[in-house]
C-alpha cells in the first residue's frame, strides 16, 4: 500500500497518505494502478461534463482536469525533454537545456500540439468513451516502466534518478495487465490499442536510445504525454475502422 501511495503523491496532486512519502523502488509498480485512478476521476468528471455541455466543452474540461490532476508534471517534462530533443544540438547541451527550468520556443510548441491532439482524440469517442478515458492513462503511465527498464538514467542526478537505482524486473509489470484486461472488452478497437501502445512505446525507446543513449525524468514525462496522447487519437479513428 505504501508503494501505491508514494506513485500517487510522485505523479499526481490526489491527497492521500502522509505527506513527502517516497520509496521510488517499490512505486514504480503502481504506476499502471495509478492511472487507472486518474482514469476514474476523469470519466466521473467526463459524466458529468456531458450532462452540463456540448461534447467539444466537456472534452476541453477533460483535458484540463487531467492536467490538474497530474500537476502539469509530465507536461513540465515533455516541454523540458522538447527543447533539449529537438534539433541538433549533442548529448551534453541536450541535457544541460533540459536541466533549465524555463521554456523554449521548441517546449511550448510540443506542448500545444500534444494537449490539441490529446483534445481531438477525446472530443472524437463516441463508443466505449468511459472506458477508454479510464484505461488510457494506465497505458500512458505503463510505458514509463518500459523506459526504465530499458534505457539507462542520463543523469548523476536529478528527480528521476532514484527510479534507476535496481534493475527493474518483469514482475513490476503486472499493472500493465489490468488495462490489457479491460481492453478486451473493446473488441477490435482494444486488439488496436495495445498493438499501437507497443509500436508507440517501442518507438520511442528506440528514438531515445539512438538520440541520447538514455533517458532523464523529463524524457519519462514526454513519454507519458506523447503515449497518452496518440493512443487517444488512435482509438478515435478506430471507430471508422
Amino acid at each position: 500500500m505504501k508503494g501505491l501511495v508514494s506513485a500517487i503523491q510522485f505523479i499526481t496532486i490526489l491527497p492521500v497518505g502522509k505527506t513527502g512519502h517516497f520509496d521510488p523502488q517499490k512505486m514504480i509498480q503502481y504506476f499502471p494502478l495509478t492511472g487507472i485512478i486518474l482514469g476514474v476521476f476523469l470519466s466521473i468528471a467526463d459524466q458529468i461534463f456531458l450532462q452540463l455541455w456540448s461534447m467539444p466543452v466537456a472534452s476541453m474540461l477533460d483535458v484540463v482536469l487531467l492536467t490538474v490532476l497530474t500537476g502539469a508534471f509530465h507536461i513540465d517534462g515533455l516541454g523540458d525533454a522538447a527543447d533539449g530533443l529537438l534539433g541538433h544540438r549533442a548529448k551534453g547541451q541536450a541535457l544541460a537545456i533540459m536541466k533549465d527550468s524555463r521554456i523554449g520556443v521548441m517546449g511550448l510548441a510540443a506542448i500545444v500540439c500534444i494537449l490539441l491532439i490529446k483534445l481531438g482524440g477525446i472530443m472524437s469517442l463516441d463508443a466505449h468513451r468511459s472506458l477508454l478515458i479510464v484505461i488510457i492513462p494506465a497505458y500512458a503511465r505503463s510505458s514509463m516502466l518500459f523506459g526504465i527498464k530499458y534505457l539507462n538514467y542520463g543523469r548523476s542526478g536529478g528527480t528521476g534518478y532514484a527510479l534507476f537505482e535496481e534493475k527493474l524486473t518483469y514482475s513490476s509489470f503486472w499493472g500493465l495487465l489490468i488495462p490489457v484486461f479491460f481492453s478486451f472488452f473493446l473488441g477490435w478497437k482494444g486488439f488496436l490499442l495495445n498493438i499501437f501502445f507497443l509500436i508507440i512505446t517501442a518507438g520511442i525507446i528506440v528514438y531515445y536510445k539512438k538520440r541520447m543513449g538514455s533517458i532523464t525524468g523529463d524524457m519519462l514525462g514526454a513519454m507519458a504525454e506523447v503515449v497518452e496522447a496518440v493512443l487517444f487519437l488512435t482509438v478515435s479513428a478506430g471507430s471508422v475502422i
